[in-house]
């Protein structure tokens, strides 16, 4: 009986970890693709500034504070920290929600971007289902 809750809670921790291994893997692209968007805005503003609009450097700005937060999080999860792991479903979950309603409004953004938003929408979802994953091998449930 014991080796057998030890060899659940050995797999537990090793799928927990399999789960952070691709969100840290996920957050390194994320980071990627925030700094990939500044510098795109950089080059837009000076070659066609109406394809670097006020609303595309506010969101551009917003990405790059969360392309700061998610890697310190991500680090803390991979310490263990529980309130790291759910700060990721947390943003993860927020971060798709808020790219998805931004990627919808109307002449808000340029079309390049919307595309970038939907990326990251995509890339918020895997987050948050690798990270609700990663919590839930963590702590199983007794059955």
């Amino acid at each position: 009986m014991v080796n057998s809750v030890e060899r659940d809670e050995r797999e537990a921790a090793s799928l927990a970890s399999l789960s952070l291994a691709g969100v840290k893997r996920l957050v390194a692209a994320y980071v990627v693709m925030a700094l990939g968007t500044l510098v795109a805005l950089v080059v837009l503003a000076a070659t066609a500034r109406h394809l670097a609009t006020d609303e595309a450097w506010g969101h551009a700005v917003i990405v790059a504070v969360f392309a700061i937060v998610l890697p310190l999080r991500t680090r803390a999860a991979l310490k263990g920290s529980p309130s790291g792991l759910r700060a990721l479903t947390i943003i993860g979950c927020v971060l798709l929600v808020v790219n998805l309603v931004e990627a919808a409004l109307p002449g808000v953004f340029p079309t390049w971007m919307r595309v970038e938003m939907l990326v990251i929408a995509a890339m918020m979802l895997i987050l948050a289902i690798l990270s609700v994953r990663a919590r839930r091998n963590r702590h199983p449930v007794d059955r």
